[in-house]
């Protein structure tokens, strides 16, 4: 019998990656999880390891989706677990496939960023050839590519994909969010006219699975829907469907106020468009904010 391709997952039991495995195998593919405990009960993985132990021996891909939590105040020491958990930890993965003898190493890796590497570009149209911006967040996402892109040296295909807001029920901060908004208390961030890129987290799972099954992707991928709006937009059309009014700015001082660092990223403008992913033919099943609302939302 003809062995299933293997795929190892980094943060396998976090909000992206936990509904992963099941979709891979729906196109023929094990999986191995690896999390710091060694262990968990997500649905498609028959294999654990941890970070220490990394074997990607037999193994097709590599997906790492690991990665602290950022929606938090940017601490001195949570900006070491940032970095850590991020470029510290792609690092690891491309050390373990340099240990592999040539001809055993996984054909690809897909290793999460985001859209901050473009930092606040206001109006400007984003697409993969677009320069890196400046501030901490670009810069922490230059470095966690360039970690990753060490692989291409080893012979390894290189998926970027830069994320851009995830929606998703399974998400704490979307679900936070619903329940602002059901409570009259949600409306525009600053001024509302900076771009929000986002995607619906199904369409991101087959973004992922895309990458490792086809050829077609390689280097950074924007995955945000073609549909992109700008967070005013965004505030009313989910008040819309949440049929209440959007009655309460929340003004940009006070975002950096109250979260610092991470309250004036919330105000940062990416107008990034998927031109990648359009050129690969992937077709998004939610590409505007209507549709991934109506199903995010049911009664909207």
């Amino acid at each position: 019998m003809e062995r299933k391709p293997r795929v190892a997952i980094l943060g396998v039991t976090g909000f992206l990656g936990c509904g992963l495995p099941a979709l891979l195998a729906e196109i023929g593919m094990v999986c191995t999880g690896v999390s710091r405990s060694g262990t968990g009960s997500v649905p498609g993985i028959d294999c654990w390891q941890t970070p220490d132990t990394m074997n990607f021996s037999g193994h097709k891909a590599v997906v790492n989706l690991a990665g602290e939590p950022i929606n938090r105040r940017w601490t001195a020491g949570n900006r070491l677990r940032f970095h850590d958990s991020r470029v510290g930890m792609t690092r690891r993965v491309v050390d373990a496939m340099r240990m592999l003898p040539a001809g055993f190493r996984p054909e690809v890796l897909v290793n999460a960023s985001a859209v901050g590497i473009y930092g606040d570009r206001g109006d400007e149209i984003l697409n993969e050839t677009s320069a890196v911006g400046r501030g901490y967040l670009a810069e922490l996402c230059r470095e966690w590519e360039t970690a990753a892109m060490e692989a291409e040296t080893l012979g390894v295909r290189v998926v970027r994909p830069r994320l851009g807001v995830v929606l998703g029920h399974e998400g704490a901060a979307f679900r936070r969010l619903l329940r602002i908004f059901k409570s009259c208390l949600g409306g525009r961030l600053g001024n509302g006219r900076q771009w929000m890129p986002w995607i619906h987290l199904d369409d991101l799972r087959a973004v992922l699975a895309y990458s490792v099954s086809s050829n077609a992707l390689s280097g950074a991928i924007n995955c945000a829907a073609p549909a992109t709006v700008r967070n005013l937009d965004f505030t009313r059309k989910l008040a819309a469907a949440l049929h209440r009014p959007a009655l309460c700015p929340v003004p940009g001082f006070a975002l950096k106020l109250a979260l610092g660092g991470f309250g004036g990223a919330l105000l940062e403008s990416q107008h990034a468009q998927p031109a990648a992913l359009e050129a690969a033919g992937f077709s998004f099943r939610f590409p505007t904010l209507e549709s991934a609302l109506a199903d995010l939302i049911p009664e909207a």
